[in-house]
C-alpha cells in the first residue's frame, strides 16, 4: 500500500519521496493529468465564490450551466439535457428511472461482464454473478446477455424498458464489439421503442481516441451515462438525454429525481476547466499516436494479447496470479499500474493523456523488466 503525499501531471510521489508514473489515472479519471494547472484555477476561483448552494431549481448555479451548456454543444442534438450526479453509479440509477418513466416498461438487458456501478440498482445490472450474490435480492424485471453476440439482441423485446451497454467493456479486459453489432443494438432498440443507455464513464471525453467513443461505431445513445474523468479529477457524474425525456422526471412527483451534492459547483468548475483543457491541449488527437506507442514497445513471449481502445488497454497474461507478480514488480520499479474486475489476469493501462513519447518508453521498459522478473 503506498501513501501519497503529492501529485502532479503524471507522476505520484510518496512520503518518502518516491516518484511513480501513473498508468491508471485513478481509473480513467485523470485525463488531463493531476492537478492540470488550468483545473486547479478553476477550482481556487469558484472557492472564492460559493460552495454548496441547493440544486433544485431555486438558484442558477453558474459553474452547472455553463458545464452543461459545454456538453450539450459538443454531443448529438438529441442529447442537450443534462443531469448532474455524484458518481457514474448514481447516473446509473437515474438512467434506469428515467428509461421506466419514459417508457412505461420495467425489463432492463445488460451484458454479461458489464460493470456500472456499485449501488443496488446498478448491482442489478452488472455483468458478473460473484459480486452479485452477496446482496440479493435485487431489482427484478433484469436480463444478463452476452455481449458482441447479435444473435442474442433478440432478447430486446417491447417489455424493454432499456438496454445498458458500455460502447467498449472496460472491467473485461478492454472488449471492443464489432461496429455493426452496436449499430444493431442501435437498430433493434428503435424497432421496439426501447431506450439505448450507453455507459461512457471510462471511454468518454477523449480516452479512447475521439471526444465520445460511441462516435467510432456511428451511433447516438438515447441516454448517455458520464463520470470519472467528468470532473476533472473532483467528484462529478451525469446522466444526458433529450429536454423531452428528461421533463418526464419534473412531474408526477414534482422532484421525480433528486440529488443533494449533485452538480457540486466547484465539481462543475473543474469538469469545465479540463474539458477545455482536451479543447486547447490538441489531446485528443494525440491518443492514437500514444496507443500505438504503447503497442510497439510491448512485445514478449509471456504477453498473450494486447487489448485497446485508445489510451483504454489490456496486456492479457495466463493467470491471475502471474499478472499479480508483474503489476506489484512494475510498482515496485516505479510505475503504477492495476488490473480489471471481470479480467484479473489482463494488466490494466489507463494513463492521462498528457503522457509524453519518453514517459511511454520507459513505461514499457518498466513493465517489460517486470515481465523477465516475474
Amino acid at each position: 500500500m503506498l501513501e501519497i503525499e503529492r501529485a502532479e501531471g503524471v507522476y505520484l510521489y510518496d512520503v518518502d519521496g518516491k516518484k511513480y508514473l501513473d498508468l491508471i489515472s485513478g481509473i480513467s479519471v485523470s485525463n488531463t493529468g493531476h492537478r492540470h494547472p488550468h483545473v486547479v484555477n478553476a477550482i481556487e476561483n469558484q472557492l472564492k465564490k460559493y460552495l454548496h448552494l441547493m440544486v433544485y431549481g431555486e438558484y442558477v448555479e453558474s459553474p452547472q450551466v455553463q458545464f452543461a451548456k459545454l456538453l450539450a454543444e459538443n454531443l448529438p442534438p438529441a442529447l442537450n439535457s443534462v443531469y448532474f450526479t455524484n458518481s457514474g453509479a448514481e447516473a446509473t440509477e437515474g438512467a434506469m428511472k428515467l428509461a421506466k418513466r419514459v417508457t412505461g416498461r420495467s425489463e432492463i438487458i445488460s451484458f454479461h461482464h458489464s460493470y456500472h456501478g456499485s449501488t443496488q440498482g446498478a448491482l442489478s445490472v452488472m455483468g458478473d454473478e460473484t459480486f452479485r450474490n452477496a446482496f440479493r435480492p435485487l431489482l427484478p424485471m433484469t436480463r444478463l446477455v452476452h455481449y458482441n453476440r447479435e444473435s442474442e439482441l433478440a432478447f430486446i423485446t417491447e417489455e424493454t424498458a432499456a438496454v445498458i451497454a458500455e460502447p467498449v467493456q472496460a472491467e473485461a479486459g478492454v472488449i471492443v464489439p464489432d461496429k455493426n453489432y452496436l449499430q444493431a443494438m442501435r437498430k433493434r432498440c428503435h424497432q421496439t421503442g426501447t431506450l439505448l443507455i450507453l455507459d461512457e464513464c471510462q471511454t468518454g471525453l477523449g480516452r479512447t481516441g475521439t471526444l465520445w467513443c460511441f462516435e467510432q461505431f456511428d451511433v447516438v445513445p438515447d441516454v448517455l451515462l458520464l463520470a470519472k474523468s467528468l470532473g476533472g479529477g473532483m467528484p462529478l457524474g451525469a446522466f444526458i438525454a433529450s429536454h423531452e425525456m428528461m421533463q418526464t422526471l419534473s412531474h408526477h412527483p414534482a422532484l421525480g429525481h433528486i440529488t443533494t451534492f449533485g452538480g457540486h459547483p466547484v465539481s462543475c468548475a473543474a469538469g469545465k476547466a479540463a474539458m477545455e483543457v482536451l479543447f486547447h491541449g490538441n489531446l485528443i488527437q494525440s491518443v492514437e499516436l500514444k496507443k500505438k506507442r504503447f503497442a510497439e514497445g510491448l512485445h514478449h513471449p509471456q504477453i498473450r494479447s494486447f487489448h485497446s481502445a485508445g489510451l483504454l488497454m489490456a496486456i492479457e497474461f495466463a493467470d491471475e496470479a502471474f499478472n499479480k507478480k508483474v503489476i506489484d514488480g512494475c510498482i515496485s520499479r516505479g510505475v503504477i499500474a492495476d488490473w480489471f474486475l471481470f479480467a484479473p489476469h489482463c494488466l490494466r493501462m489507463a494513463p492521462p493523456l498528457i503522457i509524453s513519447e519518453e514517459e511511454i518508453r520507459h513505461a514499457c521498459s518498466v513493465i517489460l523488466q517486470a515481465i523477465d522478473a516475474a
